[in-house]
């Protein structure tokens, strides 16, 4: 447990006991001098039988534990006594307990083990000693205690939690802070002291590579994705995006597919921290060309599987007067042709023409892809082969398809060609 100082302020819950014994406050009186002994007891059978909650290297901790252990019995001896009596510092103590639990990275679950234990115990001594003090202390007597003892340590255990979700929530709201500060700095081209420094308050340690993925809501019923703690989410910004460390490490890429379902993502290429600004860019250049339909696929889209068009669509003007120079024969054919003819030949230069595997990639029938070829032989004539032009034609094709896709499919839904 950590430093007992440190107050945890939420509103104070009173501690009650309803214990309907006789002579309950003439019991308390007798058994208070045994506090001590009974609590170093308690202490000792929580650490033989719950070894996990021994730390033999921190006194401070077994002191904690003690005087946990102490203040409870005596606070419940004091309420047998006198069920008026103050319960604030007590509460106050307790939530220091769970704050302090929270602030080392612990759940409550030894804690409450410890806890059943130590009552236990309590309860089997406190009635001894007791029937040893001369008082009555019959099956029903000790029933009643015993109930009482549960519902007191279900209460303090309530307090607990209290203080340990606040703390939790409160450690959580700082290292989110410390992270958003984190993607500013990696966004903004911070140096590599500043990343250090930031990485290390934000519990964030620096990646070999990384890569941002730039993001757009489909819809108002986009759904905020859940993330693995160590990515970096900026879905406050104008422009969202995400950092996501080890881009390329195992099954990366389908947490995130399966998270930005709702979105429409695409993913810059992985770099390390100090290229961040160009992932950034060519995420964000590729999502722009997503958003007006030149390029699609599964989200998130990688921005690496689509660098001829990025790089093309940077200087359109040139791009237009590549197309209406090596398409011209493929513009002269019927416009509910172009498209498919346009699809056929693509296949072509990425296949070696070669009939049968065209057939496959398009789901057409060799047949159907020949009789296309002929068409194309017939536009273009022996320029379609030269090899010297190949790669001149390759991206403009790509760049023409990618901006005549939505006027196809609308002809497709008509029904023409």
């Amino acid at each position: 447990m950590s430093d007992l100082s440190q107050v945890v302020r939420l509103p104070l819950r009173r501690i009650e006991l309803d214990l309907p014994v006789a002579g309950a406050a003439r019991i308390a009186d007798d058994l208070r001098e045994l506090v001590p002994g009974i609590a170093a007891e308690a202490v000792g059978r929580i650490e033989r039988r719950l070894p996990e909650f021994v730390r033999p290297n921190d006194p401070r901790y077994a002191k904690a534990v003690r005087l946990g252990t102490e203040r409870a019995i005596g606070h419940f001896l004091e309420l047998m006594a006198d069920p008026a009596a103050p319960s604030a510092d007590v509460a106050v103590f307790w939530r220091r307990i769970g704050a302090g639990e929270a602030g080392e990275g612990r759940t409550l679950d030894s804690w409450q083990a410890a806890t059943r234990i130590g009552t236990g115990l309590a309860v089997e001594r406190l009635a001894e000693r007791a029937e040893r003090a001369g008082h009555r202390m019959g099956p029903a007597v000790i029933a009643a205690i015993a109930n009482a003892a549960l519902d007191y340590v279900n209460q303090v255990a309530a307090i607990v939690a209290e203080g340990h979700a606040d703390a939790a929530a409160r450690s959580a709201g700082v290292r989110q802070d410390h992270r958003r500060h984190m993607l500013d700095l990696l966004l903004n081209g911070a140096s590599r002291a500043e990343l250090k420094e930031a990485a290390r308050e934000a519990e964030w340690p620096l990646p070999r590579t990384l890569a941002v993925v730039a993001l757009r809501e489909l819809g108002p019923d986009a759904r905020h994705p859940v993330l693995p703690p160590d990515v970096l989410a900026g879905l406050h910004l104008g422009d969202p995006c995400l950092v996501v460390p080890d881009p390329e490490g195992p099954g990366r890429a389908r947490m995130l597919e399966r998270q930005l379902r709702g979105w429409t993502a695409a993913i810059g290429p992985a770099v390390g921290t100090g290229e961040i600004g160009t992932s950034l860019r060519l995420a964000r250049e590729t999502l722009e060309l997503a958003g007006r339909g030149l390029i699609g696929g599964r989200a998130p889209i990688p921005a690496d599987r689509h660098m001829p068009l990025l790089v093309m669509m940077r200087e359109r003007a040139l791009v237009e007067k590549v197309i209406a120079r090596r398409l011209a024969p493929l513009l002269r054919a019927r416009p509910a042709q172009r498209y498919r003819l346009a699809e056929t030949l693509l296949a072509c230069l990425e296949q070696g023409f070669n009939a049968t595997e065209v057939a496959g990639r398009l789901h057409l029938h060799p047949q159907t892809v020949r009789y296309r070829l002929r068409q194309l032989d017939e536009l273009f004539g022996d320029v379609l082969h030269a090899a010297p032009d190949r790669l001149e034609l390759h991206m403009a094709l790509r760049a023409w398809l990618a901006l005549n896709a939505e006027q196809a499919a609308a002809r497709d839904d008509l029904g023409y060609g």
